[in-house]
C-alpha cells in the first residue's frame, strides 16, 4: 500500500518493493556493460556489472513469485535469490546487503522511511561481516556510505522514503567520487569502483521507482547470459531416476519442508523451496506422474516441464530447455530461486569424497575429470558460476563430503556460500585462484586422510607452484609503470600483469622468466583455443632449449581469452 500525503511515499509494502527491486534490476540490467568497463585490469575479464546484474536479477524474479504483500516476506525471498544466484566477488557482497536488508525488515508487513533506512544499514553491516579483511574505496564504502546518509535523513524527521533514499544516494555518490584516492589503482586506472557503481545504480533504480521513472525490465540477451555446464563422469545411462520434473505449485498454508520430506525418497536432486504461497519444485525420478499427482492436491499446477535423461545427457537437456527459453519467460522472470537445495535420496550409495572443480576450458575439464574431479562447472574469465550452479553441481556428487575448487579468486565467495544452501554434504572449498593450483591440489588429494587433512593438505600445496598466464588487452590503461593500449599481449604472473609486448610468444618468454622457471623442476603448459599446435610447439621446444634436464608437460586447455595458462614448480 503506498500512502500518499502531499505526495509523498510514507509506508512501503511488499508490491512497492518489489516496484523498486524491478527498476533497481532494470536500470543495472541498461548499465551493466558501462560498469564492466570500469574494471582495473585491460584483461578481458571485467564482469562487475554483469555479475551484479545477474545477481540481483535473481534477487528480483524470486520476489517477484511472492503472492503476499508483506514487504518482509518479498525482501527474504529477494535475499535467497539473490544468495542463490551471486555471482562474482561483488556479486556475493550484493547478496549479504540484501540478507541484512531482509534482517532488518524482518515481522514487518509495511516499512516506514527509517525502518528501510535501518535495513539499509542492517544490510551493510552483514556484508562487512561477511568479508574476512574489508578494503576500503569498493562496494563496502559507497554501500555504508548510502546508509548513512539514508538513515541521517531519516533521524533528522524526514518521512518521505523518496527523499531519504535521495540522500543515502548522494552520500554515497560522493563516497563513490573519493574511491580512487583510497586504492591507488584505481586512480592510475582513471576509475571509480565498479561495484560501488553497480551498487548506487541499484539506489538509482530505487529513486526512479518513486518518481515514477522506473526503466523497462528486460531479459538479458543471450550473448550476455552464459549459464555454466556441469558436466558429471557417470554415464547417464545408469541414473536410476531418468525424468527431470520441475513446475512450479501456488495455493495456501504450502509448507515446503512438508513437501520436501514427502518427496525425500522418491527421487533426487530434488529441490523444494518458496512460500505459503508459491513453491517451486525439482526432481529427478523414476515416475514424474506420481509427482504430479501428489502436487495438485496442494494448489494449481504451473509451468510443468519434464525431459528424459536418458535420450540425451542432463546437461544438455537444461542447454536445449535454456536456449529456447533464453532462461526467462516472456515476463524476464527465471525458475531457477531455490533457496535451498536437498539432499537426494537416501537409497544412493554414498562414497567419502568428492571433488567438484570449475573449469574455463573443455581440455582442462578433461584434466580434471582424468584426476578424479567428479563433476565440472564451466566458468571462469567473464563467466562466474553462481553460488546456485556450485550447489547444484555438489548435490550431483554421491559423496559425503565434497571439496570445490574455484580456480579464480573471483568465484572463492560465492562458492564459500554452499555450505548455507546445501544438505547432506559436507563441503570445504579449496582456496584455489588458477589451474595450475587446482591440478597441485588435485595431486595432493589422499583418499586414506580426513577431511580436515586433505582440506589442510590441499591448501598447503597451493603455494608449490606458480601460475602466469598470456592474454590480451580491451583498452588503453596505465598499470604501475606498464603503459598499455588495446590489443597488446599481456603477461600475467599470480594474476598481476607483469610485462607486455606485441609478440605472443615474446611475451610468454618474459612472463616465464618473471616467474623463475630456470629454477624449477617442472613446467605445465595449457594452451587455448585460438592457439596453433606449431606455435605451441615453438615455445615447448625454447623451453627445453634452454633447460635441457626440465620437464615440460604439454595441454590442449581449449580455453578462451587466455592463450596460455602456465604453472611452474
Amino acid at each position: 500500500m503506498k500512502v500518499v500525503t502531499d505526495s509523498k511515499t510514507v509506508t512501503m509494502d511488499g508490491n512497492k518493493f518489489k516496484e523498486l527491486l524491478r527498476s533497481g534490476s532494470g536500470l543495472l540490467e541498461q548499465k551493466k556493460k558501462e560498469i564492466d568497463a570500469l574494471n582495473v585490469f585491460p584483461v578481458p575479464d571485467g564482469d562487475t556489472g554483469t555479475n551484479m546484474n545477474l545477481t540481483f536479477r535473481a534477487a528480483f524474479q524470486a520476489a517477484d513469485k511472492v503472492t503476499g504483500n508483506s514487504i518482509y516476506e518479498v525482501a527474504g525471498a529477494a535475499s535467497a535469490g539473490s544468495l542463490m544466484g551471486a555471482r562474482g566477488n561483488s556479486g556475493v557482497i550484493l547478496s549479504q546487503i540484501m540478507r541484512g536488508i531482509a534482517k532488518g525488515l524482518e515481522g514487518l508487513k509495511e516499512a516506514n522511511a527509517l525502518q528501510i533506512a535501518y535495513a539499509l544499514q542492517t544490510g551493510v553491516d552483514t556484508a562487512y561481516k561477511a568479508v574476512m579483511k574489508p578494503v576500503e574505496g569498493t562496494i563496502l564504502t559507497v554501500s555504508r556510505e548510502t546508509a548513512r546518509g539514508a538513515l541521517s535523513k531519516a533521524k533528522s524527521g524526514e518521512t518521505d522514503i523518496l527523499e531519504v533514499l535521495k540522500a543515502g544516494f548522494d552520500r554515497g555518490n560522493a563516497a563513490l567520487i573519493r574511491t580512487p584516492e583510497m586504492l591507488p589503482v584505481l586512480k592510475q586506472a582513471g576509475v571509480v569502483d565498479a561495484g560501488g557503481q553497480g551498487f548506487l545504480t541499484i539506489i538509482n533504480g530505487w529513486v526512479f521507482a518513486l518518481e515514477g521513472k522506473s526503466p523497462i525490465l528486460t531479459g538479458p540477451k543471450i550473448e550476455d547470459f552464459r549459464e555454466p555446464v556441469n558436466i558429471g563422469i557417470a554415464a547417464v545411462e545408469s541414473l536410476e531416476y531418468p525424468y527431470c520434473t520441475e513446475f512450479l505449485v501456488k495455493g495456501k498454508e504450502l509448507d515446503p519442508d512438508t513437501i520436501r520430506q514427502k518427496l525425500s525418497n522418491e527421487g533426487d536432486c530434488l529441490l523444494v523451496v518458496g512460500t505459503d504461497g508459491v513453491v517451486k519444485i525439482h526432481i529427478h525420478t523414476k515416475n514424474p506422474g506420481w509427482i504430479l499427482d501428489y502436487a495438485i492436491k496442494l494448489g494449481s499446477l504451473h509451468e510443468v516441464q519434464i525431459h528424459n535423461m536418458l535420450e540425451q545427457n542432463e546437461a544438455a537437456a537444461h542447454k536445449a530447455k535454456e536456449s529456447s527459453e533464453g532462461n526467462f519467460d516472456s515476463t524476464g522472470s527465471s525458475e531457477k530461486i531455490p533457496d535451498r537445495i536437498a539432499a537426494p535420496s537416501t537409497d544412493i550409495e554414498f562414497k567419502e569424497y568428492g571433488i567438484v572443480a570449475v573449469s574455463m576450458g573443455e581440455g582442462i575439464a578433461e584434466i580434471f575429470k582424468s584426476l578424479g574431479v567428479d563433476q565440472v562447472v564451466f566458468g571462469g574469465q567473464t563467466m562466474n558460476p553462481s553460488t546456485s550452479d556450485l550447489a547444484e553441481a555438489v548435490m550431483r556428487v554421491p559423496a559425503r563430503t565434497v571439496y570445490i575448487l574455484p580456480n579464480n579468486g573471483n568465484i572463492i565467495m560465492a562458492a564459500s556460500q554452499v555450505n548455507e544452501i546445501v544438505e547432506g554434504r559436507e563441503v570445504y572449498v579449496i582456496s584455489t585462484k588458477s589451474i595450475p593450483q587446482a591440478i597441485t591440489a588435485l595431486l595432493a588429494f589422499n583418499a586414506d586422510n580426513t577431511p580436515e587433512e586433505n582440506f589442510q593438505g590441499m591448501s598447503n600445496a597451493l603455494s608449490q607452484v606458480t601460475s602466469g598466464e598470456v592474454t590480451y588487452a580491451v583498452r588503453n590503461s596505465q598499470y604501475g609503470d606498464l603503459e598499455i593500449s588495446e590489443g597488446d599481449i599481456l603477461g600475467l604472473v599470480e594474476d598481476k600483469i607483469s610485462t607486455t609486448g606485441r609478440n605472443i610468444f615474446e611475451v610468454a618468454k618474459k612472463v616465464f622468466e618473471k616467474m623463475n622457471w630456470r629454477d624449477k623442476d617442472l613446467i605445465t603448459v595449457f594452451y587455448g583455443k585460438d592457439m596453433a599446435e606449431e606455435d605451441v610447439e615453438i615455445l615447448a621446444d625454447w623451453l627445453k632449449k634452454e633447460k635441457p634436464d626440465i620437464e615440460v608437460e604439454v595441454y590442449s586447455g581449449k580455453q578462451p581469452l587466455y592463450y596460455y595458462i602456465f604453472g611452474v614448480e
